[in-house]
């Protein structure tokens, strides 16, 4: 069983001249320690009580205090929350003419490609995503009549222009003469780039190129087909200049 903090502290305490004597250097003291106990408290000159534990608590806390009000005074300031709700980012409203139909676009992002948008807001999914960064065609789209990469243009750039997508060009029942010949030649596979494909075939009619194998693969450079379709590619858009 433990000791009693009596019976610990009364074998520390002090032994007398004699019994020391002969046991401690002259350099060597004895400390006196008293236990921990609950003891009737000392008298500070005031008449109020005190103890050794009181008045270290007290000066703990003091250090304490003199050491937060420092760090206290050099925290930065909060501002108060401004009163009302946040103001919203307002967006730019703009009319876009598609495939002959006027969409008014409302709190519209400036910075919004015409790819987004006609995906995201006008729901005319048949333009793909590809790159993202003009180097595929898969988006490619006409714009007054000249093919576009929809990815690196602002929506906000075309108000008043006349944008065409694949959906504008022809419907089942009623094709364009490109989109039945790349059906004739299968020219798609996965089918993911046809519709840019498509598009830069039908623009590339109407541009001053060679009549060569040659001049068409190089006006159809920018449009990358994965699968490799580009033999029936190239057969398709020449079928196509002959009949025009």
């Amino acid at each position: 069983m433990a000791d009693s903090p009596s019976f610990r502290f009364r074998r520390l305490r002090s032994k007398s001249p004699e019994q020391t004597k002969d046991e401690l250097a002259p350099d060597q003291h004895t400390l006196d320690l008293e236990p921990l106990t609950p003891g009737k408290p000392e008298q500070d000159g005031n008449g109020r009580g005190f103890s050794r534990r009181s008045f270290l608590s007290g000066l703990g806390a003091a250090g304490l205090v003199a050491t937060a009000a420092p760090l206290a005074a050099a925290a930065p300031a909060v501002a108060p929350a401004a009163d009302g709700p946040a103001e919203g980012a307002s967006g730019t409203t703009l009319v876009l003419r598609v495939n002959g139909k006027d969409y008014t676009l409302r709190g519209l992002d400036p910075r919004a490609t015409l790819l987004d948008t006609l995906r995201e807001r006008i729901h005319l999914t048949g333009t793909k995503k590809g790159c993202d960064h003009g180097q595929c065609g898969a988006c490619t789209v006409h714009v007054n009549g000249r093919r576009v990469n929809s990815c690196l243009s602002f929506a906000a750039m075309h108000e008043g222009d006349e944008i065409t997508t694949i959906e504008g060009l022809g419907q089942p029942g009623n094709l364009h003469a490109m989109q039945a010949a790349f059906v004739e030649h299968d020219g798609y596979q996965c089918g993911y780039c046809t519709s840019g494909q498509i598009m830069s075939a039908v623009a590339l009619l109407k541009e001053p190129i060679g009549p060569t194998d040659e001049d068409v693969k190089h006006a159809m450079a920018g449009n990358i087909c994965r699968c490799g379709a580009y033999a029936n590619i190239v057969a398709a858009v020449k079928q196509v200049r002959s009949q025009a």
